[in-house]
């Protein structure tokens, strides 16, 4: 079964694409379903469909959700908040703020996450295309399962060690909640899911950009986090491109040569990724048969399902105080190096190749001290950070 999740900042048109790409694979013969984990769901008006909390079946081999993520919590985590707010409430924590307290940092987009996965593992599909929320929240999604385990593994280290002697009162009093058989099950199915976000044989992340600067820089930094966690990205889509025939009116021109420095910059960026063009469209996309449009145009007679790309777009390494990042950069001339930093930003030219890059937190601060491209890869060296000034 495939998992591919769309990402991007909001308003790029992840849902017109996540939608087309799950019409195009149910047309193929494929049994799919497309979910919406944004809270904001605007799948049901890609669609021009009803589209229910559970799956709804909308033709031959498609259907389509939108997750009510506070009735997943309530089904999936009630037995366990119920537990830790009222161990708080007899602490002397009131109502509301126990409640509040109760929910583990990351708790919903936990959920969401598993409830995709179960779908999954239950085989009634063969692919779930999933249109994610806006970037910022996407990311943070999917770094979850490392903040839950995390978090719980103290809450576990937390009842070992002071909670043991009251373990047979708490039962006594919460029978329904049994938090110490509830929480290492649940932290079980987080660690299952982050091995299933993580395999390229069956996760696949895609970015979705228009041609404007701050969108390509969004897209930049989801794609630095993707692949610190090691989720494999296989492609990008270049959506609302301008035809290139439109002709005669200064405005659209002007607009065209805009798009097309931002097409440019998006294909030596994200190298050596695939870059996928949807056309910019003169009607309102809706419906299913104008989603099988937007599929045929995205991805030809190619299978949306495939894997497209495989490997590493980046690997960090810390070698004792320093750091070295590498570039994989195959279609690149070996030529001399030229880098400069500014802040976040790296920049890098060897020859007619440039590119631009948004580093992670731990590399901001760092200078980087030399870069080399040696076996098709770009090698950037970091050293320790600055020491802070004193008074």
């Amino acid at each position: 079964m495939r998992l591919i999740l769309y990402l991007g900042k909001g308003g790029v048109g992840k849902t017109t694409t996540a939608a087309a790409t799950a019409v195009r694979a149910a047309r193929m013969g494929y049994r799919t379903l497309v979910v919406s984990t944004d809270v904001a769901h605007s799948l049901a008006d890609a669609l021009d469909c009803q589209v229910g909390a559970s799956p709804t079946k909308l033709s031959d081999n498609l259907w389509a959700q939108e997750i009510n993520v506070l009735e997943e919590v309530r089904q999936h985590w009630g037995e366990l908040q119920g537990f830790v707010s009222n161990l708080l409430k007899r602490k002397g924590v009131n109502e509301v703020a126990a409640e509040e307290l109760a929910v583990i940092p990351g708790m919903e987009e936990v959920v969401s996450l598993l409830h995709i996965r179960k779908q999954a593992k239950e085989g009634n599909y063969d692919a779930v295309i999933v249109d994610a929320a806006p970037t910022g929240e996407t990311v943070r999604l999917l770094t979850m399962p490392e903040t839950f385990t995390w978090y719980a593994s103290r809450v576990m280290q937390w009842e070992t060690s002071t909670m043991k002697v009251a373990k047979p009162l708490i039962r006594a009093l919460v029978p329904a909640s049994d938090m110490f058989d509830t929480l290492p099950r649940f932290v079980e199915q987080v660690e299952a899911l982050r091995a299933t976000l993580a395999d390229p044989k069956i996760s696949s992340y895609r970015l979705v950009v228009n041609p404007e600067r701050m969108v390509i820089k969004e897209a930049q930094r989801a794609a630095t986090y993707l692949a610190l966690y090691g989720y494999p990205v296989d492609g990008v889509v270049l959506n609302r491109v301008m035809p290139s025939d439109v002709r005669g009116h200064s405005f659209i021109e002007q607009m065209q040569e805009v798009q097309a420095s931002y097409r440019a910059q998006v294909h030596d960026i994200f190298t050596p990724l695939p870059i996928w063009e949807a056309p910019m469209y003169s009607r309102e996309i809706k419906g299913l048969d104008d989603l099988a449009d937007v599929g045929a145009a995205l991805f030809g007679d190619r299978n949306p399902l495939d894997v497209f790309y495989v490997g590493k777009t980046m690997d960090i390494t810390k070698q004792g105080d320093q750091y070295e990042l590498r570039l994989p950069l195959p279609h690149v001339e070996v030529n001399k190096v030229n880098m400069t930093k500014r802040g976040d930003q790296l920049f890098i030219e060897i020859g007619n190749f440039r590119r631009e890059m948004i580093l992670p937190t731990m590399l901001a601060d760092r200078p980087a001290l030399r870069a080399v491209f040696r076996n098709g890869e770009l090698v950037v060296q970091f050293g320790a950070p600055a020491p802070l000034e004193t008074a």
